[in-house]
């Protein structure tokens, strides 16, 4: 019913790659956010790994729509608290600086940016 409720079920985590912590789940409803701490017997560091995860009945699992809606549609997943997933605005890219950029980040930069 509401994101707290997870705390009381078997949850796929994802262990961050910067410093190793768990990702806490992040929700929004009327412009509330909330995070969540879940717990689970399954944690990893890759997605496709918590896709399968999740596929195989190991638990609950948070991921972008555009990794799940193909599974949802299908019926092989199910989509709980939709109410509570903030849309997503899309992916941000962070470097240090232009003045210096490297031929190959340059060019990263532009085919991001004008796809």
């Amino acid at each position: 019913m509401t994101p707290h409720d997870l705390t009381r079920h078997n949850c796929v985590n994802l262990r961050l790659p910067t410093l190793g912590g768990l990702y806490a789940w992040e929700f929004e409803q009327d412009g509330r956010p909330i995070n969540v701490r879940v717990q689970g017997q399954f944690v990893c560091n890759d997605v496709a790994m918590i896709v399968d995860a999740a596929l195989d009945g190991q638990g609950v699992a948070c991921l972008p729509c555009d990794h799940l809606d193909p599974l949802v549609k299908e019926g092989r997943l199910i989509h709980v608290l939709a109410d509570w997933c903030p849309s997503f605005p899309g992916y941000h890219l962070y470097y240090p600086s232009r003045r210096l950029a490297s031929p190959a980040l340059t060019l990263l930069v532009d085919t991001l940016r004008y796809r």
